[in-house]
């Protein structure tokens, strides 16, 4: 008995685990929404509060001072906090950034699926904007972080306008890497040696791995040999290299760091930066720390010091190829070493300037965003500018002749000025058309993927038939027998034979001069080939009279605008399913033809109060998942449990949710979901007597005693729901009088 109640306890801690990774996901869209000034709130019972951050952060300890935390008016009580940085923290200032844990004292604890709260002073920005529209521009090419800006108070005195940015944490390698837990670095030299150190520079100094202790800081549980291993590989046999590097998302790092003029970084001062080791075994660097970006830091140990701003305009990507470093860079110089990795390199770096600056997008988005934070600005009166300065600084260069700011578009102007005369810039080929065929193609079969292209010597197809896989590269041929017209026509081919869910694919092509992606944006964005969807792969997973929902029960994305479906066989292309993708592991919701306004599309479908089947199919008669139902038992919902993988029972609907336990038609005392968290339903067989439910604690307490009559509404089932959010953890028993007898039941509460 005790062992089937663990084993269904860690069962329901796993769909919570599910529903928790959900809520981090989804709050990803809302948390860090840019045209939201988030209000947080800190409460520190202790007076001298400053005065003890201080010295927690001088000791260079991770403990915490508790305090009270509202977010947009969401307590938090007994939460972490401490003071972060680097130079952006003194003892002398009221404005430092805060580091808050909202899970320090309470596990789970978070906001929008965000335990962690990092909140930046803007020390080094008059524009206010830096950070933000930098983490903005990143996150279209590799996994980046979010920012937007949060008012910030401590006991009721408001300390200033804060950027607020993304933590990269656990919830941050799930979302990007489907992964945690791996060996996870963190770039932290401690202390960071100013100027000409090696800080986290990535040079080798032995297997020993206590060498690399005071430079890097180990965000995992494991991981120092993985690390060591890595810089062993990156430094002495680059041949292997790509086997423990992400290596385009490296190259698209660098590209990053030098169109922003990004010296705070791995390529300034060897810091600020992460390394999380995938599934595939290879470590990817995540940028981290942007406040300075757009030259507003202008040291550099890699192979110039004393950057002038009218030498950051000019600062060359390729520096670390012609001159001598101060101190090694082999995550950078290694690469663009090899002659194909150097123009992958160069060609991201065009397509940062051409997507964000040649369109003046960036400039457009920065007023945006200070028009947001206007008046906040303005009522700062901790910043560390003058108001005129905010205003100033997306144009101009401000502050004194020590300490000059330069102005974001004066220093992009010039600095793309600048790389139109780099060599290896421009001058790469063309890639005029791409087309696959067939056009759906079935698992087990091929597919011919061709290219057009002008003025290339290598043509490469790069392909990956999982999402979480690595794309492999394969040459592309222009001789007649690869589906590529003509030998020597300019169009060339290759085949993948499909063995997944999908087929994500990218060319690439260079010359003598210049290398280019198709799309741009490659690796992080490629075109999907979508074969026939396999049964269980989509299926309908629950229904009401109201709405029908769909669930995609595969880890990839699948786009369902060849589907059709229909509440009758004779006639399997009734409804065709929108042009409109499923992400994994989420729900389509379709309104039926009784309700057409519920769900996010409507339909021509019919649910049948007596019964009747749905079926979800190819126009050409496959059949990729269907019901045949007996009737509706309202307010009941039919659907899977579990989720997505089992048999159609009769539930409490769960609309665009994880579907809960399931009920039957006709039960004698049912409870449902055990355990719970917050509410608990009770279903039993009724005739019209009236009834009585009781709730119990383990010392005998009762706590509630309803009676109910006359609630009978001719259905043979009656269901009541009973919040119990405000009882502690424990177990309680449920007690139904009805008639002559007594039903009591056990359930848990966590």
């Amino acid at each position: 008995m005790i062992r089937r109640f663990i084993n269904q306890l860690k069962y329901v801690l796993f769909l919570i685990a599910i529903s928790y990774s959900y809520a981090t996901a989804y709050g990803q869209d809302d948390f860090y929404n840019i045209n939201t000034v988030r209000e947080i709130r800190i409460t520190f019972k202790e007076h001298n509060w400053d005065t003890k951050l201080d010295s927690l952060f001088e000791l260079g300890t991770d403990d915490r001072l508790l305090g009270d935390v509202t977010i947009d008016g969401h307590p938090f009580n007994n939460v972490g906090i401490r003071y972060k940085g680097y130079s952006s923290w003194s003892a002398s200032q009221i404005k430092n950034p805060f580091y808050i844990k909202l899970d320090e004292s309470v596990k789970y604890a978070n906001y929008e699926g965000f335990s962690k709260l990092k909140l930046s002073n803007v020390t080094h920005d008059p524009s206010f904007i830096r950070e933000a529209l930098s983490y903005e521009i990143a996150q279209k090419y590799m996994p980046a972080g979010r920012a937007n800006f949060a008012n910030v108070y401590v006991n009721d005195t408001l300390i200033g306008l804060y950027t607020n940015v993304e933590a990269v944490d656990d919830n941050f390698t799930q979302l990007h890497f489907n992964s945690k837990g791996n060996s996870f670095i963190k770039g932290s030299p401690v202390p960071l040696v100013y100027p000409y150190g090696e800080n986290a520079n990535l040079n080798y100094h032995g297997l020993d791995s206590s060498n690399y202790v005071h430079y890097y800081e180990l965000q995992s549980t494991y991981g120092w040999n993985d690390l060591v291993h890595f810089i062993d590989v990156l430094n002495n046999d680059t041949s292997n290299l790509s086997s423990v590097l992400n290596v385009d998302r490296t190259l698209w790092m660098h590209a990053f760091d030098y169109s922003l003029v990004n010296l705070d970084s791995y390529i300034g001062y060897s810091q600020n930066y992460y390394l999380y080791k995938d599934d595939n075994n290879r470590f990817n660097p995540i940028l981290w720390d942007l406040n300075m970006s757009f030259g507003s830091f202008r040291n550099s140990d890699a192979a110039a010091t004393n950057l002038t701003i009218q030498k950051i305009k000019q600062l060359n990507p390729l520096q670390l190829l012609t001159t001598a470093s101060f101190t090694p860079r082999p995550l950078i110089k290694n690469l663009i070493a090899n002659t194909m990795y150097r123009k992958m390199y160069l060609a991201h770096l065009r397509t940062i300037i051409n997507e964000n600056f040649k369109n003046n997008e960036y400039y457009t988005l920065g007023k945006q965003y200070q028009t947001i934070i206007d008046e906040y600005v303005q009522s700062d009166t901790n910043k560390f500018y003058s108001y005129s300065d905010f205003l100033a600084n997306m144009d101009t260069t401000t502050g004194p002749l020590s300490n000059q700011n330069p102005g974001i578009k004066d220093l992009m102007v010039a600095r793309m000025a600048y790389l139109d005369t780099l060599p290896g810039y421009n001058g790469a080929p063309s890639i005029l058309q791409i087309a696959y065929s067939p056009i759906s193609p079935v698992k087990g079969g091929e597919v011919w993927i061709t290219a057009k292209t002008i003025n290339s010597n290598l043509n490469l197809l790069g392909f990956r038939q999982k999402s979480t896989d690595i794309f492999v590269r394969t040459p592309m041929f222009d001789d007649g027998n690869h589906h590529d017209g003509a030998a020597g026509d300019g169009e060339y081919g290759a085949s993948i034979t499909i063995t997944g869910n999908t087929v994500q694919f990218y060319i690439y092509t260079e010359n003598d001069t210049a290398g280019m992606f198709y799309p741009e944006r490659a690796e992080n964005n490629y075109i999907t080939i979508q074969p026939k969807i396999n049964p269980g792969d989509i299926v309908i997973n629950e229904f009401t009279k109201d709405w029908i929902e769909i669930f995609n029960n595969t880890n990839e994305t699948y786009n369902v605008k060849d589907l059709y479906m229909a509440d009758t066989r004779t006639d399997i292309t009734q409804w065709a399913l929108p042009n409109i993708t499923i992400p994994s592991k989420t729900f389509l919701m379709i309104g039926t033809n009784q309700s057409s306004t519920v769900g996010s599309v409507s339909s021509n479908i019919n649910i049948d109060d007596n019964g009747g089947e749905l079926v979800l199919a190819y126009d050409d008669g496959t059949i990729v998942d269907s019901i045949a139902y007996n009737e509706m038992e309202l307010p009941k919902s039919i659907g899977r449990y579990p989720n997505g993988i089992g048999q159609f029972v009769y539930m409490q609907p769960t609309f665009d949710k994880i579907n809960q336990i399931g009920t039957t038609k006709n039960t004698d005392l049912l409870l449902f979901p055990n355990p719970t968290r917050d509410v608990v339903y009770i279903e039993f067989k009724n005739d019209g007597a009236p009834y009585t439910i009781e709730i119990i604690n383990t010392n005998g307490q009762t706590l509630i005693n309803n009676y109910y009559d006359n609630d009978y509404d001719n259905m043979s089932v009656t269901s009541k729901s009973i919040d119990i959010s405000t009882f502690a953890n424990g177990i309680y028993f449920i007690k139904l009088l009805y008639k002559d007898y007594v039903l009591t039941k056990k359930i848990i509460l966590f």
